[in-house]
């Protein structure tokens, strides 16, 4: 392990170590705790993805917010690593997985099929 996080670097790989066993990589863990917070805010009608996604780029500096961010890996993905997060936590909101499950459920899976939480791709024949 000393080996590899000495010498990746070297090639642009920046391994961080776990500590201990966990679900998921470290930084997807704070990735999906920021998604799933964001899906309930307009799961329980609190905001907009656009509002959100406007916030996050303007006190980021980022050119993409979460739920544009979404849209580009596809619902139905974002969906199956939500569930297995809840299967461990069953204390974790539902709103959120229920909100990318009605988008799922009606084809709107992001950027792949031209809509998701934006409708501004265009379809690819």
């Amino acid at each position: 392990m000393d080996l590899l996080l000495r010498e990746l670097p070297h090639y642009g790989v920046f391994p961080f170590e776990a500590r201990r066993e966990s679900t998921g990589f470290i930084l997807n863990r704070i990735w999906a705790a920021i998604k799933r917070e964001s899906l309930a805010v307009v799961a329980e009608g609190v905001s907009t993805p656009q509002d959100i996604d406007a916030m996050w780029r303007i006190n980021t500096g980022l050119t993409a917010g979460p739920f544009r961010a979404m849209d580009r890996v596809g619902l139905d993905v974002v969906l199956d690593i939500e569930n297995p997060y809840a299967a461990e936590t069953p204390a974790l909101p539902a709103g959120p997985r229920e909100l990318l499950q009605r988008y799922v459920d009606a084809g709107h899976l992001g950027v792949k099929t031209g809509r998701g939480f934006y409708d501004d791709y265009a379809q690819q024949d």
